[in-house]
């Protein structure tokens, strides 16, 4: 009886331990719910992106047609030509770069600095409520402080693109602190002690040991920071004196008045605007990602 059990015992274990074609986990079945909604995400991207690229083609009787999908025919790549020259083009480009360049450095620069103190005396209620207090501007609207800051960047003659791209990185300020410090609490302390041991210095630390470390994070709020310059209108608007000075977004508003009527003109000047973040955005993407991932899980 024995003898004929064992088998026995041994062919039902068998099945569960034998190897055999795997099943596909729950968590990596394909989910078509997930699909769809990915797929209608997408469309609210790649929608409007194509009716940009499209109208930007077309010809201004194409343009009014009141077919924005429809693809342009003939192709006119005139459209590109009349707005570098109705927009003055290379003129706000730079200064639109010049602004852009100024709040991302600002960003990174001060919001790390202030994270890494912030973190690194955390049992310090001072350093806490400065947190607090740098959280709590996140919450203050804009137009409560706009008249303020126009009468204070005249005041310091910084009615520019300098005081535009300083006032970015000040509205900046709080978001990116709140991701540097998240980031930085996470990190070991052991790394710069073993610095300190060596005898360097804070600063010496903080550029050569902290920043390194700090890569991710660093894209994650670069790119940030610049997309809020590059595409903000009311500042520059507000604070800039000098119409010749102005940015991107405030001279392409001339295609609301004068140049209503010409859409493929107004959309090929916005297509040449766009590329410019589109292009940061791919190159920077994965840095961007890993930034906030890690900054979510580690802290």
């Amino acid at each position: 009886m024995t003898a004929l059990q064992a088998p026995r015992t041994t062919a039902a274990a068998d099945p569960v331990d034998a190897p055999g074609p795997s099943r596909p986990s729950r968590l990596h079945r394909p989910s078509w719910s997930l699909t769809l909604l990915l797929a209608l995400a997408s469309l609210t991207v790649l929608a409007p992106l194509y009716v940009t690229v499209s109208m930007a083609f077309k010809t201004s009787e194409q343009s009014v047609d009141g077919n924005a999908f429809a693809l342009p025919a003939p192709f006119n790549p005139a459209s590109f030509a009349q707005a570098w020259q109705v927009t003055d083009f290379p003129v706000a480009l730079a200064v639109s770069v010049l602004v852009a360049a100024i709040t991302v450095a600002l960003t990174l620069l001060l919001s790390s600095a202030a994270a890494y103190a912030i973190s690194r005396n955390w049992s310090k209620r001072a350093f806490r409520w400065s947190l607090y207090y740098l959280l709590a501007a996140l919450f203050i609207p804009f137009p409560v402080t706009a008249l303020p800051q126009i009468q204070l960047t005249a005041a310091l003659g910084l009615d520019g693109p300098v005081g535009v791209g300083i006032l970015h990185a000040m509205f900046q300020l709080s978001f990116a602190t709140l991701l540097y410090t998240a980031y930085l609490r996470s990190v070991p302390i052991e790394l710069e002690e073993g610095a300190r041991i060596d005898g360097a210095s804070t600063v010496q630390v903080f550029t050569k040991i902290v920043l390194p470390i700090l890569a991710p994070m660093n894209a994650t709020v670069g790119i940030f920071a610049f997309l809020a310059s590059w595409n903000d209108f009311m500042l520059p608007s507000l604070i800039t004196s000098d119409p010749a000075q102005q940015t991107l977004p405030v001279v392409q508003n001339i295609f609301q008045s004068q140049f209503g009527t010409d859409y493929n003109v107004a959309f090929a000047s916005y297509a040449m605007a766009m590329l410019p973040t589109v292009v940061v955005y791919l190159v920077a993407q994965r840095w961007v990602i890993s930034g906030i991932t890690q900054g979510a899980v580690k802290s």
